[in-house]
């Protein structure tokens, strides 16, 4: 795949990005050369490889799902500036 000046200002146009007209040209090759690189992964083997998910091989830490503090609602809606029954209120928004 290759592009062309006339697709290079409208992809400068589309990101909102003011390239001069005389360095469209230049941007044109440098786009076509990078464009050359990932055409050459898409020549890379792949067959077997597993898809990663990070580039180090870490496992998640489990941990029991279980409460571990609560049952003090007065402490947690101390700091509150208004509060009722160990609930935050807060001002009605909408009539």
């Amino acid at each position: 795949m290759s592009v062309d000046t006339e697709t290079v200002r409208r992809i400068a146009h589309l990101a909102r990005i003011a390239v001069k007209e005389e360095a469209l040209e230049p941007m044109t090759g440098e786009l076509n050369t990078i464009l050359g690189w990932v055409e050459q992964l898409g020549e890379v083997n792949t067959d077997g490889v597993e898809p990663m998910t990070s580039v180090v091989d870490a496992k998640l830490r489990w941990r029991q799902d279980e409460v571990t503090d609560g049952n003090y609602p007065e402490r947690v809606t101390g700091s509150a500036p208004d509060g009722d029954d160990g609930f935050f209120t807060v001002p009605k928004v909408v009539e």
